[in-house]
């Protein structure tokens, strides 16, 4: 009951505003740590106690050697049973009920809680990222800074806050306690303190900078093995192990020789501290010898000056590797931030309103567009698609066909015009709407590695059974889903697929996503490729379910099969990012243009011959 209740002092699902993490370090942590402020503030005060108990554990101890040399055997125990019972209460009752509640605050609250926080609210920010920022990275890349900067960031945090109260309780104690017998005992520890801050000055700073460099490069060799592994097919088919032995090996070398600087400069500071600390012993105990040997202090002088420099030895080698590991964990989290702090490139209008679809018409605007590269891919398109109508988009590779369906769907922005339907600019509304009214199939099925049932419940996550059943019926995948069966003996609708359905056939990915798109119901309907990996006898056995799919909808097809998009109302064919023919079939034919053309070297059987 009691570890519950720590564990529910943060919600690891909290909402964060949508805008993006700061990223400027200082203010991307306190974005972060604002949110368990009060956790945080009682681990402060905890540890300023833990802190303070250790001290007064030293200090207990010259006490009771001055005692035991000031007093009888036979009196010591009456003479001094209230203050020995303190010291047994400080020590077997407050020490470890403080300690305790330290350790549950960071094991059971900031640990488990605050790490996935961060991780959830940096994964939700990313995942609305645009198409092309996925695009330009690799996936492992991307999800190893999302993990790693929650567990750098918690770490540091705590290490900061336990590293902060030790080193200035310890050190403002020890003066104090040194002063109150012979001032003159503060000479060694006030040398030290001004050298310890200097080697701290000169290293951490190498030691964050370098940490940095090593995290990137670990990130890069996740991205280049996990690529791999996501491409593993590709891999065999080219015979290309070596080459990708290479490729990882390049990798490693560099993350090898990164760590490798990072380790020269924790060692150098390790020596140079360690040397500072014999330095302190030495000094110290030498320093309370003479004084004592003057009769300037007591044995139990000598004896809590001897135990606080072997303590602060021992706190100074844990604090230099918990300063160590701080700029490591800090340079982790700028790492991160590399991926996390990025404004993402395409986002809602403030006030953006749902899109209705009550007709179904799509209107292309003086349409430009050239990801960027300033020559435009599309320019100046204008195209109208009436409600209901159903019209096939047909061009020679690069002519723009993709590049208008992603410009519908808004996975990117458009460099000019607009592009509207039933009158609502795409801009103006929404992302989640426009794409929920949007049914595709596209060329290259992707599918989640989850169950067949998961996968076909992306296209509407509420429907029933028997509406999940009918839209497998419809395109025919009831032919081989109970067939199905994982390496865990799931079987049919609760088979897992594999990553990117790489466990079904591309006829069966297919036909999963053709059911999946039945089963959304969306009015606006785009095929992209959708029979491309079905042979002809089982595209042509789907096809009156691919009619009835476009039945009472919007529909914008592209096939490089022609014969599959002849029947469409419409024919829209572009060159160059231009519309250079638009009509029917036989229209065209007649017409005698590109896509004639085009159309006489698949039915003659000589594709790419003019």
């Amino acid at each position: 009951m009691l570890y519950r209740r720590f564990e529910k002092l943060i919600d690891p699902f909290r909402s964060a505003p949508e805008h993006m993490p700061p990223a400027e370090v200082v203010r991307f942590y306190i974005f972060y740590l604002r949110q368990v402020w009060p956790i945080f503030s009682v681990l402060l005060v905890v540890g300023l106690i833990v802190a303070l108990i250790e001290v007064a554990l030293f200090s207990y101890l010259g006490r009771i050697v001055d005692l035991a040399q000031n007093t009888k055997p036979a009196e010591f125990f009456s003479l001094h049973g209230k203050e020995l019972l303190w010291m047994a209460v400080v020590a077997l009752i407050l020490r470890p009920l403080f300690n305790a509640l330290h350790d549950m605050l960071v094991h059971q609250s900031i640990n488990p809680s605050m790490t996935n926080l961060i991780r959830w609210q940096n994964h939700r920010y990313v995942l609305k990222q645009s198409l092309g920022f996925f695009q330009n990275d690799f996936a492992g890349r991307i999800a190893q800074r999302i993990m790693q900067t929650g567990n750098s960031l918690r770490d540091s945090a705590v290490q900061v806050v336990d590293a902060l109260w030790h080193v200035a309780i310890y050190t403002i104690s020890a003066l104090v306690l040194f002063a109150e017998a012979d001032w003159r005992l503060m000479i060694p520890l006030t040398i030290w303190v001004i050298g310890y801050i200097g080697a701290l000055a000169y290293f951490v700073p190498q030691v964050k900078r370098r940490s940095v460099a090593a995290s990137d490069s670990r990130s890069k060799l996740m991205g280049r093995i996990v690529d791999g592994y996501t491409n593993i097919t590709t891999l065999k088919l080219f015979a290309h192990t070596r080459q990708e032995e290479d490729y990882a090996r390049e990798a490693i070398d560099d993350q090898t020789r990164k760590a490798q600087g990072a380790g020269r400069v924790v060692t150098s500071m390790d020596v140079s501290i360690t040397f500072m600390n014999g330095l302190l012993i030495a000094g110290t105990t030498g320093l309370a010898l003479w004084l004592w040997s003057q009769g300037l202090i007591s044995v139990g002088a000598i004896a809590l000056a001897t135990s606080l420099v072997i303590r602060i030895n021992n706190m100074s080698g844990w604090i230099m590797w918990v300063v160590g590991g701080i700029f490591e964990n800090v340079g982790q989290v700028q790492d991160g931030m590399q991926t996390i702090s990025i404004p993402r490139q395409v986002v809602d209008k403030p006030g953006a309103q749902p899109l209705q679809v009550p007709h179904g018409e799509v209107n292309f605007e003086h349409v430009d567009f050239s990801y960027g590269k300033g020559n435009g891919l599309i320019q100046g398109l204008d195209l109208v698609v009436r409600p209901g109508e159903k019209i096939g988009l047909v061009g020679p590779s690069g002519a723009g066909k993709s590049t208008l369906v992603n410009l519908l769907l808004r996975l990117y922005d458009l460099e000019g015009g607009c592009i509207r339907i039933d009158g609502q600019d795409i801009a103006s509304v929404t992302q989640e709407s426009l794409r929920a009214q949007i049914g595709m199939v596209t060329q290259d099925t992707s599918l989640l590695h989850r169950s067949i049932r998961d996968n076909l419940l992306y296209g509407r996550p509420g429907a029933s059974a028997e509406e999940l059943q009918e839209a497998i019926r419809k395109a025919r995948a009831d032919e081989f889903i109970p067939q199905l069966y994982d390496a865990q003996g799931r079987t049919g609708l609760d088979a897992h697929v594999g990553e990117r359905g790489v466990k079904l056939s591309g006829g069966q990915r297919q036909r999963i996503a053709i059911a999946r798109v039945l089963l959304k119901d969306a009015p606006l309907l785009i095929l992209d490729e959708a029979t491309s990996a079905l042979d002809s006898e089982v595209e042509a056995a789907i096809q009156e379910s691919l009619e009835t799919l476009m039945r009472g909808k919007t529909v914008i097809a592209i096939a490089h099969r022609l014969s599959t998009i002849a029947r469409m109302d419409r024919l829209v064919v572009l060159e160059h990012g231009r519309i250079v023919e638009s009509g029917s079939h036989a229209e065209l034919l007649e017409h005698g243009g590109l896509y004639a053309r085009l159309w006489r070297h698949q039915t003659g059987g000589f594709v790419g011959v003019d």
